[in-house]
């Protein structure tokens, strides 16, 4: 099989991620009911570095080819700012900005700080309105708990007050400064079991939210004068920040409800993070309406279309064993965006670092690796219409149990992806040394 064929349903291409790589992304689009405005990209686990490097090709490949002009990855949508300003040609080191830029662990990863780069001087020169645009999507927050909203409301609060009246604003910045108090409170990761450790059922936690709304309230009031007198980046910033102030309260709140089981409380923490990861791709959708479409990369389980779910493994004490479900932010894109959201979600075959050999028979992954050379991109309708005129069964891979950090997909739910992206082997790091020498 040549690079470029398709087979079994898919386009097939190099790990150089050249010619073909666009020729099989634009057959998948093509595809499609209708090009999105979103598409989702997902990797099947985090620090994999393959998976982003190869984000990094699908995205040069989609604004040389499809006129892609921005990217919204999984990582923290206060700090991605700092990214996004240095990529449209602000100051200050390349280290510097990786560092603070992005959040989740993700600052370590070698291909995050190559796409900065590279967006960086692919800008140059151009037009800002031609430019790259970049995005984090995901909320402040953590598995092991959220931040403080000091910076989201002092920002809005510093919006507001250069653009309005004193007597308008429902308190000083002084006032929010005073309840939000030390910020190792709210950030403390006990909570994240203990809901007697979360500040967010406490009295100043509960004046915040109501001061939160009134400034996001006034925000929208006010709009019409505040659009007139501002630049378009500081009204979307003064709105990004409403939502995350707004969001992060709330979520702290959840922390701090001890009325039913943890479990549950849990699972309905993961949606209200994925509902604030929504809300900032349905922003970023509409700001982004007129330039071009957008690319969206995250773990696949932010971006399929069904609902997720999480086995939680044992060193979650007693609720080692327990499943948390929640509806993401692919999935509520699906439903409010309808064809205007797409996913495309990875998948990997063998990785010697991950602890994956070869997948066994009678799996998904081991379907495609069986017609794949290197790297292919299957259509889902396509895989699920051949299935099922062979009668074939598959079931869900197994022998990734021990990596619990790596989440297997569903055969039984391709209808929750459009596609999915085979790398069919990822060679270990002592191989790839040997390699080099």
């Amino acid at each position: 099989m040549s690079a470029g064929s398709t087979v079994g349903g898919g386009w097939c291409f190099d790990a150089d991620g050249g010619e073909d790589l666009g020729d099989a992304l634009h057959h998948f689009l093509g595809a499609l009911e209708t090009k999105p405005r979103l598409l989702g990209l997902g990797e099947p686990t985090h620090g994999e570095e393959e998976f982003p490097r190869l984000r990094n090709q699908v995205f040069r490949r989609l604004v040389e080819r499809e006129g892609y002009r921005s990217i919204a990855i999984e990582s923290d949508c206060l700090a991605a700012l700092t990214v996004d300003a240095y990529v449209a040609g602000g100051e200050g080191p390349l280290d510097a900005v990786v560092a603070t830029g992005f959040s989740h662990g993700f600052r370590e990863s070698g291909a995050n700080r190559e796409l900065v780069a590279w967006m960086r001087e692919h800008n140059r020169n151009r037009a800002q309105e031609d430019g790259l645009g970049f995005y984090g999507f995901d909320a402040p927050i953590e598995i092991t708990g959220a931040a403080s909203p000091r910076q989201a409301l002092a920002a809005l609060h510093g919006y507001l007050s250069a653009y309005l009246e004193a007597a308008l604003l429902p308190c000083t910045l002084e006032t929010i400064v005073g309840l939000v108090g030390d910020d190792g409170r709210w950030t403390d990761p006990a909570a994240t079991m203990d809901p007697s450790r979360s500040v967010g059922a406490s009295r100043e936690a509960n004046e915040l939210r109501l001061l939160a709304d009134d400034l996001v309230a006034l925000l929208t009031a006010e709009s019409p004068g505040l659009v007139a007198a501002s630049s378009q980046g500081d009204w979307w910033r003064a709105r990004l920040h409403g939502r995350t102030a707004a969001g992060l309260l709330r979520y702290h709140a959840g922390m701090a409800d001890a009325s039913g089981p943890r479990a549950a409380q849990l699972s309905r923490l993961l949606g209200q993070r994925d509902a604030m990861m929504f809300a900032n791709l349905q922003a970023i959708a509409d700001r982004e309406a007129r330039r071009g479409p957008t690319l969206v990369f995250a773990q696949n389980l932010h971006l399929q279309r069904h609902r997720s779910e999480w086995l939680l493994p044992d060193g979650w004490g007693d609720l080692g064993g327990a499943t948390l479900a929640w509806w993401c932010a692919g999935a509520m894109a699906a439903a409010q965006m309808g064809s205007q959201y797409a996913f495309l979600a990875s998948a990997l075959g063998s990785a010697v670092d991950q602890g994956l050999g070869i997948p066994k028979p009678g799996t998904l992954e081991e379907a495609l690796y069986a017609v794949a050379e290197d790297r292919c991109i299957f259509d889902s309708r396509r895989l699920a219409e051949t299935f099922r005129s062979t009668g074939t069964k598959l079931t869900p891979r197994t022998d990734a149990s021990s990596n619990h950090g790596y989440f297997a997909l569903d055969p039984d739910r391709l209808d929750g992806t459009d596609g999915v992206l085979l790398i069919k082997d990822i060679v270990g790091r002592e191989e790839r040394d040997r390699a080099d020498e």
